[in-house]
Order: C-alpha cells, then structure tokens, then sequence
C-alpha cells in the first residue's frame, strides 16, 4: 500500500509503503523419553495475543528466514533444533489480530525437553491430535494442513478459490 505525505521540512511529496511484517514459526517434532510419540511443541505466550501457539516470531534485519527460526526455537522453548525444512507460507491478511505479517511455517526436530523462555509463559509437547485450543492466530489452521501433510504427502494448497 503506498501512500503520498508532504515532508514537513520541504513541502515536497514522499511516498511511503506500508508492508507486511515477515515471520516465522516452527512445527517442532521432540524427541525424548516420556513425551508423546510424534509429539509438537507448542508455547503459551505471555504476550498478547495471549494462548497456547506454535514457537516463532519476527524476522530481524539481516536475519535469514532459517536463522530466525532457529534463534526462535532456542528464544521461546530452549531446543536447538535440527532437519529444518520449510514447509508452508501462511499470508492471510487477518491471520494475525495486530497486523498483515507473513509467515513461513518451517518443520524441524528437537531432542530433549522444550523449557518456556523469552515470550513464553509455557511450554509443553502435545499430540498433534489433542490440542490445547483453540490456538493463537491461525496455527490450528497450520496444524491441521501438518496432519493432513503427514496423512496424505500433500502440502497445503496455495489457492484461493475455484
């Protein structure tokens, strides 16, 4: 979206655009003895939107999408995660309550026990099939498009009607 503003100190035009925020966030797969088999993480955020979602968050400047969600799974849950790969991009303008940001969800694996930190308040590895809900933004949307994924091979479709 591109708007005109005059500069205050000139009176000349300037054209501003207003983009959407670029994100990350991680179906992370965790390995470890007493944790549910084929179990994800999720986080509760201490943050508004308050709820239990998947880890992630913004991509810093300079950040490239895989390091960012690497730096967010060690930030929110304390895992160094490994096999990353990215597995969809969510753009729906109303995906999020504050602003249009755009995630790229990536799928990775953890060993050991996910520990809340940074944004949040809770961290816990459930059954993708039992979901503490509903879940922040639209990642009961992307969890589902996850098991439909590991049911079917399919990845999300990317259309937008007929």
């Amino acid at each position: 979206m591109k708007r005109r503003l005059i500069c205050p100190r000139c009176g000349n035009l300037v054209e501003t655009y207003r983009n959407p925020f670029p994100t990350v966030d991680l179906i992370i797969r965790c390995e470890a003895t007493g944790l549910p088999k084929g179990g994800i993480v999720l986080i509760k955020r201490r943050n508004p939107p308050h709820g239990w979602a998947l880890p992630g968050g913004f991509v810093d400047y300079g950040e490239s999408l895989e390091e960012a969600a690497r730096r967010e799974a060690k930030e929110e849950t304390g895992l160094r995660v490994f096999d990353l790969r990215q597995f969809h991009a969510y753009s729906d303008p109303n995906r999020d309550p504050r602003q249009h940001n755009i995630s790229v969800v990536f799928l990775a694996r953890a060993r050991g026990r996910p520990r809340s930190g940074d944004d949040a308040r809770d961290c816990r590895v459930v059954s993708p099939d039992d979901l503490p809900g509903p879940l922040a933004f639209d990642h009961q949307k992307i969890v589902e498009d996850y098991i439909r994924f590991l049911r079917t091979g399919l990845r999300p479709d990317n259309s937008s009607g007929p």
